[in-house]
């Protein structure tokens, strides 16, 4: 059993069974540590701990409030530059702020602690999460649905998908799903199995089953040297392989027919993977294999889907190209944008598109809904590249759209081939959508998203806390080398106009105020921005994003630890600097950046928009202001990037096998942010929504 998995998938733990003796005086103490963490333990979990003696119960709450420390930052120790912040820097002139800064930089010395003692921090009133009993069966039915996901995981999930198969080994088939739908997830499980559950042989099964074409084996090859398996970074540095290894990955790339193809489409992996096969020493055995890996060797030409598609849309064969992309009709949805606007005949387009749109997956479908039901022209045309971390990159959409009619008989098409798709599953009965899931995005694409405090989605809009403070943090340790992690604050008006900062070169202005700049981290270290809502608003500002740069610009992956997120504080100058009670959300930086953007705060909506953005600094001082072109950037990519959301994706199925109604209590299925099944279930939408 893992209590870190369980509570932060289901918000449950298990109890094991107890002797008993625990006092009510121990248990009351309990639920208190645990409250700390803005957590209340259901009425069912209280009486379960008090069954517990008092040695159990000791244990017990070790391992809870450990998991607790680690999932809010509580784990290290949070000391900023100015202890007592933000008194000291609220009373410091300017002259003694960068006088103190100036002699950091020379000695790396701090300020020493003060020994005024700080008030309690006022309670705010803030929704905790209710935390309940689980069985040992509910945690075991955790994995299923991360594998039956039909689109990417991200790399918590992956970790939790292989942490099951190396802690069950060979007792988690009887775990696993009949099929694996996403490729890139067949071969994260593949092999994780052949790893963890070497000689049994079900591995070989699920291999058969699940290996079909030869980026499939290749895939299956990167999982297994801890790579990229979206093949869509830098190539994997394979390393030596066991003789085993190798026979098995030329027995599956061997049984494949017309692999040529295939494997060109890959042509410098195969290369690389080749030279820790040797493929020439099982000519005999397996020759389809080598000849597959010949042809990548020779650089044989070979005339590729993607060559064909680009020819004829240079071309503007229409006709020609529509009759090549249905034989692809994934590529179709994605193409379809571009194919409407080149075509002088738009309606033979959308008739070849609806021929083939049942066979598209759903989660491009839902895209394709978002992108062609969406107003044109759009306010900045965004792309969001597949890969392993999150990056954008933004023009102005200067396309001619295709006529409203065009778009809306697409819009029919997705809407049509989702809704018969969904028919087939089982009724839902009467449902109740909030609207207020309009705010929030469908994850149909995980694989970049950071480790987080809360399970988000890129793109979701969440609700602020009613206060008036925020306050931002960010903890950091040193790499190989000192390590200079900035944390800062750009502000912007409704227009996206920057307007100011808070950062290490400025640390208040606007109503925001920095806990001031540490440049080195042996210990750790933490810097925190306290944003005072009401000035801020006073003065014009909308959009408050967050920016992390690595001003020694050492990528965050090589650092031991690196973290941020936020607090909602009633009262500034109350409370420890730091305060798990009062932490809403956070984040590990982790991605192979210099900068990273992982929320932003929308003062006029009162919503936290969930970021987890990724830039690359080209400025000699890697710092938010010389960044500001790419943070403006992203922010408007980001408010103005048609997205699917979870309102839309529920109202098909509602319209396919259920009964909308105008209230909860009407219902049998309520879908909202706060009750039902919520945008928060990604597990369960990935697997049995999507």
């Amino acid at each position: 059993m893992n209590q870190g998995i369980f509570l932060r998938r289901r918000s449950k733990v298990h109890v094991p069974i107890g002797t008993g003796g625990a006092t009510r005086a121990q248990v009351a103490s309990a639920v208190r540590e645990i409250a700390a963490f803005r957590c209340v333990l259901s009425k069912s979990l209280i009486e379960q701990i008090g069954l517990l003696s008092a040695t159990e119960l000791k244990y017990w709450l070790r391992e809870i409030v450990g998991v607790l420390r680690r999932e809010t930052g509580a784990h290290v120790h949070h000391r900023p530059f100015y202890p007592d912040f933000p008194e000291q820097v609220l009373k410091a002139s300017e002259a003694e702020l960068y006088l103190n800064a100036v002699i950091h930089y020379l000695t790396l010395a701090r300020l020493p602690a003060t020994e005024d003692s700080r008030p309690a921090m006022l309670e705010g009133n803030f929704i905790s999460r209710v935390i309940e009993p689980g069985s040992v069966s509910e945690f075991d039915s955790l994995l299923e649905p991360l594998i039956s996901s039909r689109t990417s995981l991200s790399e918590q999930d992956a970790a939790d998908v292989a942490w099951f198969i190396r802690t069950y080994k060979s007792d988690v088939f009887r775990l696993l799903p009949e099929t694996v739908p996403f490729r890139e997830i067949r071969a994260q499980v593949g092999g994780a199995l052949i790893l963890h559950v070497a000689g049994d042989v079900r591995v070989n099964a699920f291999l058969g089953r699940n290996v079909e074409t030869t980026t499939d084996v290749l895939r299956l090859a990167v999982a297994l040297t801890g790579g990229d398996v979206s093949l869509t970074t830098a190539s994997t540095r394979f390393t030596a392989m066991k003789r085993s290894m190798r026979r098995l990955l030329l027995r599956l790339l061997d049984r494949i027919p017309n692999a040529t193809e295939d494997v060109m489409r890959h042509a410098e992996r195969w290369k690389r993977l080749a030279e820790v096969l040797h493929p020439g020493d099982y000519a005999d055995k397996y020759p389809a294999a080598l000849a597959a890996i010949t042809a990548a060797r020779r650089n044989e030409a070979w005339g590729s889907f993607g060559s064909r598609v680009e020819t004829l849309f240079a071309q503007r064969h229409i006709a020609t190209l529509t009759s090549l992309l249905q034989s692809r009709p994934g590529e179709f949805a994605r193409r379809l944008d571009a194919t409407l606007r080149r075509a002088t005949e738009q309606e033979s387009v959308l008739d070849a598109f609806e021929t083939v749109a049942p066979q598209v997956s759903s989660p491009v479908l839902l895209q394709l809904l978002a992108q062609v039901s969406a107003p044109r022209p759009l306010p900045l045309r965004a792309f969001t590249p597949k890969g392993a971390f999150a990056k954008i990159y933004g023009i102005e959409d200067r396309r001619e759209p295709p006529p409203p009619d065009v778009l809306a008989r697409a819009t029919s098409l997705c809407e049509a081939a989702l809704v018969k798709r969904f028919a087939s599953l089982p009724s839902l009965g009467r449902c109740f959508i909030d609207p207020a899931l309009r705010d929030y995005r469908v994850p149909l694409a995980q694989r970049a998203s950071s480790k987080s405090m809360r399970t988000l989605v890129r793109g979701s809009r969440l609700p602020m806390p009613d206060t008036r403070f925020i306050r931002l943090f960010l903890w950091w340790k040193n790499g190989s080398g000192r390590t200079d992690i900035d944390l800062s604050a750009a502000f912007f008006d409704a227009d996206f106009v920057f307007k100011e900062t808070v950062a290490y070169y400025n640390l208040k202005s606007f109503g925001g105020y920095h806990s001031g700049d540490i440049v080195t981290a042996p210990e750790g270290a933490s810097e925190f921005i306290d944003l005072d809502l009401d000035v801020l608003v006073e003065k014009g500002i909308r959009y408050v994003v967050t920016s992390i740069n690595s001003f020694t610009q050492q990528p965050y992956c090589d650092l031991p630890e690196c973290f941020a997120g936020w607090m909602a504080r009633a009262d500034v100058a109350a409370g420890e600097v730091f305060e798990p009670r009062s932490v809403f959300d956070r984040i590990d930086i982790a991605s192979d950046t210099q900068i990273c953007l992982p929320f932003v705060m929308d003062l006029q909506e009162r919503r936290m928009i969930w970021a987890d953005l990724g830039l690359t600094s080209s400025a000699r001082w890697n710092n938010v202001n010389n960044n500001l072109s790419g943070v403006s950037l992203m922010l408007r990519a980001l408010i103005h990037t048609p997205r699917p959301d979870p309102e839309t994706l529920f109202d098909l199925h509602v319209r396919a096998r259920g009964e909308r109604v105008a209230s909860a209590q009407q219902a049998q299925a309520i879908f909202a942010p706060d009750q039902g099944i919520t945008p928060f279930d990604t597990d369960l939408i990935r697997s049995q929504f999507l």
